[in-house]
C-alpha cells in the first residue's frame, strides 16, 4: 500500500470508528483541550546510532552498554541519525503534535565543554528544521544519560558539584543554538531512578569498573547524585529566565519516573510504608522543587547522608520547573513485608532499606511485561494535584513493553494506549492540568533493560535488514486514527476491523 492509500484508508477507519463511538465511555482527541499535546518519545542514545560517525565521542551509556559480552548496545540503534527525515514523515503522517528526542552531549560538545562540533550542530538543527516544516513540536530533552564519557573520567559525573557548572554551559548552547524552534525543554530525564540506578546500585551509565558496579559509597551517592541533578536543573533554569525566556518564550521542566503506588493490604504497615516510598520517589525531588526542601521522612531517616540545601539554593531550586515531566508505565504494591529481590528497585539493599518498604509490580516482572493499570496514572495525577498545588504536567513517556517480533497485530499495546488515555482524560476533568502524552516510543530502538529482544514501538523496525525498515503495528494505526480526531476508546470492533483490512503490516518505508 502507497501512502496515499495509507492516509485514505486512515480516513475509511475514521468513518467506521464515528459509527462506534456510541458507549458512555467514548472519548476522541476532541475531547482534550486544544493545546493540549499529544506525542511520541525516544532518546538520543536509544534512537540515533552512528556513535562514532562525525565527531562525536563516547558517553557513559556506550561504556556500561558494552560491559556485557557479545552487546551491541546503541552502535546503530534504529539509526535515527540517517533516517530521521523518513522518521519525521511517518510522524507527519500519523498525525503526530509533538516529538520528543534528546541531545546527544558528546555529539554536540565531543570534550564535555569548548568547541562545539559543527557537525552535530548541523543534525539537531535539521532535525528540529524538519519537524517544525512538518508542524511537529520538538521537545527535547537535554540529559538523557549520555553523560560525556571525558566528564566522568575527569570527576566522577553527577556525584561531583563540578557537573552544574559543565551542564549549565551545554544547556546556555542549546538554549542559543535551538531556542527559536524549541519551546519545551526538559532538564534531566527519570532524575529519580538515574540517581538509583547508576549510583545507588552502580549497574548503568558509568559505574560498571569494579566487580561489584559501584566505583563509590552506595550509601551516599545516591543523594549527592539526586542533589546535583536539582542544583543543575535550578542552574539551567536560572539561566533561561535570565537569558532566553523574554524573548523565546519557552518553559523548563525536570521530569521523574512516576510509579503507581498502592498498599499490598489494608493494613496500616502497608499504608504507612506507601506514604514512605512516595515520599522518596515523588518528595524526593518535588519537594525541593515546589517547596525548596527534602521530605521530613527522608531528613529523619537518612541523617548526614542526605546532603542540605544552603538558604540561597533552596530558594534557586524551588518554582525552578515551569512544568513536571512524568514517566510512567507501571503500578507497584507497596509492603513494609520483605519480598524476593526481583524488581530492581528491592534489589538495591540500601535504597529498599531507606524506604523501609518494598515494591511489588503487579504483572510478571521476571520478563518486564507488566499488566495494565491506567488507575494507577490517574492516581499519581491526582496525588500531584493534592500534593503539590497542582503543577503542570507532561507525560514524557508510557508504552507497552513486548517481544520484538514480526508480530505486528500488537493488540495488546493499543488497548494499552488508549486506556491510559482515558485515564490521563479522567484526570483532567477532575482538575488535573496535564498537558501533554506522550507514548514511547515512535519506532523500536534500543532499550536499556531489554536492548533489543524486547519492544515499545507502535513502528515495527527489522533489525536484521540493513536499510533498517519500518513497518506500521495495529498500535500506530490506532493512534494515527485517534490524533485525526474520530477513533474513540478501541473498541473491539476497531480492534477487528483494524486486523481484517491488516493495515498495521500494508505501508512502510
Amino acid at each position: 500500500m502507497t501512502m496515499k492509500h495509507f492516509s485514505l484508508f486512515s480516513s475509511f477507519l475514521l468513518a467506521i470508528a464515528l459509527a462506534a463511538t456510541s458507549h458512555t465511555d467514548a472519548f476522541t482527541r476532541n475531547d482534550f483541550p486544544k493545546e493540549f499535546l499529544f506525542g511520541a518519545a525516544t532518546s538520543a542514545y536509544q534512537w540515533e546510532g552512528a556513535v562514532d560517525e562525525d565527531g562525536r565521542t563516547p558517553s557513559v551509556w556506550d561504556t556500561t552498554a558494552h560491559c556485557n559480552n557479545g552487546s551491541v548496545g546503541g552502535d546503530i540503534a534504529c539509526d535515527g541519525y540517517h533516517k530521521y527525515k523518513e522518521d519525521v514523515k511517518l510522524m507527519a503522517e500519523m498525525g503526530l503534535e509533538a516529538f520528543r528526542f534528546s541531545i546527544s552531549w558528546s555529539r554536540l560538545l565531543p570534550n564535555g565543554r569548548g568547541a562545539i562540533n559543527p557537525k552535530g550542530l548541523l543534525f539537531y538543527k535539521n532535525l528540529i528544521k524538519e519537524l517544525r516544516s512538518h508542524g511537529i513540536e520538538p521537545h527535547v530533552t537535554l540529559y538523557h544519560y549520555d553523560l560525556p564519557q571525558s566528564l566522568e573520567d575527569e570527576y566522577g559525573g553527577w556525584t561531583n558539584r563540578k557537573i552544574i557548572e559543565d551542564f549549565t554551559a551545554f544547556a546556555d548552547i542549546c538554549f542559543r543554538e535551538f531556542g527559536e524552534d524549541v519551546k519545551l525543554w526538559t532538564t534531566i530525564n527519570d532524575a529519580t531512578i538515574f540517581a538509583i540506578g547508576s549510583y545507588g546500585q552502580g549497574v548503568n551509565f558509568g559505574h560498571c569498573t569494579t566487580t561489584n558496579g559501584s566505583t563509590g559509597n552506595l550509601y551516599t551517592e545516591t543523594y549527592i547524585a539526586g542533589h546535583n541533578m536539582l542544583l543543575a536543573h535550578a542552574s539551567v533554569s536560572n539561566l533561561y529566565k535570565l537569558k532566553y525566556k523574554s524573548k523565546q518564550r519557552g518553559s523548563i521542566g525536570l521530569s521523574i519516573f512516576a510509579f503507581g503506588l498502592s498498599p499490598y493490604t489494608n493494613s496500616k504497615d502497608d499504608e504507612i510504608a506507601t506514604e514512605r516510598a512516595k515520599a522518596f520517589l515523588f518528595g524526593w525531588m518535588l519537594k525541593p522543587l515546589v517547596f525548596g526542601d527534602y521530605p521530613d521522612e527522608m531528613k529523619i531517616t537518612l541523617g548526614s547522608r542526605l546532603p542540605v540545601f544552603s538558604a540561597e539554593e533552596s530558594e534557586q531550586v524551588k518554582g525552578s520547573s515551569d512544568y513536571i515531566g512524568i514517566i510512567h508505565y507501571m503500578t507497584l504494591y507497596v509492603t513494609n513485608q520483605p519480598s524476593p529481590p526481583i524488581f530492581p528497585l528491592n534489589t538495591n539493599k540500601v535504597f529498599s532499606a531507606d524506604v523501609g518498604a518494598y515494591m511489588i509490580p503487579i504483572g510478571n516482572s521476571s520478563s518486564f511485561t507488566f499488566k495494565s493499570t491506567p488507575w494507577g496514572l490517574e492516581g499519581v495525577l491526582e496525588y500531584l494535584k493534592q500534593s503539590y498545588n497542582n503543577p503542570p504536567i507532561y507525560i514524557l513517556e508510557n508504552g507497552k513493553l513486548m517481544k520484538h517480533d514480526s508480530m505486528l497485530q500488537d493488540t495488546s499495546r493499543l488497548e494499552y494506549i488508549q486506556a491510559y488515555i482515558g485515564a490521563v482524560l479522567n484526570a483532567i476533568k477532575s482538575g488535573s492540568d496535564t498537558r501533554g502524552y506522550f507514548v514511547w516510543s515512535m519506532v523500536d530502538v534500543y532499550e536499556i533493560i531489554s536492548e533489543y529482544e524486547l519492544s515499545y514501538g507502535m513502528y515495527y523496525v527489522n533489525f536484521s535488514d540493513p536499510g533498517l525498515k519500518r513497518t506500521p503495528k495495529l498500535s500506530a494505526s490506532w493512534y494515527t486514527g485517534f490524533l485525526n480526531g474520530a477513533i474513540d476508546v478501541a473498541s473491539q470492533d476497531i480492534i477487528t476491523q483494524l486486523q481484517q483490512n491488516n493495515f498495521s503490516g500494508s505501508s512502510s518505508v
